[in-house]
């Protein structure tokens, strides 16, 4: 496509001045991309359940956002006001060593295309998913936004965080030069209904979830997980998140990046022993330490996200519970 056919509603001489960004009302046009996805089908019940009417998905199968031109026919033709870029290629440890190219070029170029179409058509607020992995490795814990590009980035989930970054660079960039409103927001570890649960390329709870239900089924006398089961971790509800989000598409409007997570973690280890008690499995736990163990904290300060009014309302062995009950139903 041309730059001429790419302009859309705007120009590029837009200045840098901020458009009025008006309350994201029950009938605004919100368009949800990836909603088919963890994060997206979230979010989409969330907005569904808080009564807005008019929310646009198109699955994956009809549009596919690795295509520019597609991505700009479908906010030329739906014209939404909202939007949450929830769209990524996401996996676990083994997926981002295995894929590393895919996960950079595809979620560069699905971030580029919707943030860009975005901006061209008109959009009054994004809200960009971005991740804790944009986090130096060994950074200090709990981890404050002001830490984001001030140290090397963990090894094994390098490619997917250099896309993230990216993407929270371009959203900031755009609102430097052009005047919009696009915020991005770190959400710690997801899990939930929807979730992926290959042991390939999963994330490590929805891994131990399924390597814990298949052991108790054939009465293994044991599973082997990953690593040392040193590293700590933070995980959060999808529907948590999906919560977050939405409160903070109609209560932050700044360039700055802004954590999402519950402030507590636990060790893979515990984690583990918890997952093997609600799923009910008897035998033993044994650790391959071959494996890698990846960064060995990870705890996001949530500060800031509490300062503005937002908690999260789902524990630990909550969510963990209905995730295994809807992994058990599916």
């Amino acid at each position: 496509m041309t730059g001429d056919t790419l302009k859309g509603t705007r120009g590029s001489s837009d200045t840098s001045v901020p458009q009025e960004v008006l309350p994201m009302d029950k009938k605004a046009r919100i368009y949800v991309a990836g909603h088919q996805g963890l994060v997206g089908s979230a979010i989409l019940r969330q907005l569904q359940a808080q009564g807005y009417q008019n929310v646009i998905t198109i699955p994956r199968e009809v549009l596919d956002l690795l295509e520019q031109e597609a991505v700009y026919h479908l906010f030329a033709r739906e014209e939404p006001q909202y939007v949450f870029l929830a769209a990524a290629r996401v996996g676990g440890i083994e997926a981002n060593r295995s894929f590393p190219a895919q996960f950079i070029r595809e979620n560069l170029l699905i971030q580029t295309h919707v943030i860009d179409a975005a901006y061209h058509h008109g959009v009054r607020k994004l809200l960009f998913l971005g991740s804790s992995c944009i986090y130096p490795g060994l950074a200090p814990q709990p981890l404050k936004e002001e830490y984001f590009l001030n140290g090397r980035l963990e090894e094994t989930n390098e490619a997917y965080a250099i896309a993230k970054i990216a993407g929270i660079k371009m959203c900031q960039a755009y609102n430097r030069q052009y005047g919009c409103n696009y915020i991005s927001v770190m959400p710690t570890n997801l899990y939930g209904p929807g979730d992926n649960f290959d042991l390939n390329t999963s994330h490590v709870l929805p891994a131990l979830i399924r390597k814990f239900h298949e052991a108790k089924i054939r009465q293994d006398k044991q599973v082997v997980v990953w690593g040392s089961g040193k590293p700590r971790r933070e995980f959060l509800h999808v529907d948590d998140l999906a919560s977050a989000c939405i409160f903070l598409m109609q209560n932050y409007d700044q360039p700055e990046i802004i954590n999402i997570g519950t402030g507590k973690d636990i060790s893979i280890a515990n984690l583990a022993s918890l997952v093997k008690n609600i799923v009910g499995y008897e035998g033993k736990i044994v650790y391959d330490h071959s494996k890698p163990d990846g960064t060995p904290r990870k705890l996001l300060d949530t500060s800031k996200l509490k300062a503005l009014g937002w908690q999260p309302q789902i524990t630990l062995r909550q969510g963990i519970e209905s995730t295994y009950r809807w992994f058990t139903e599916k």
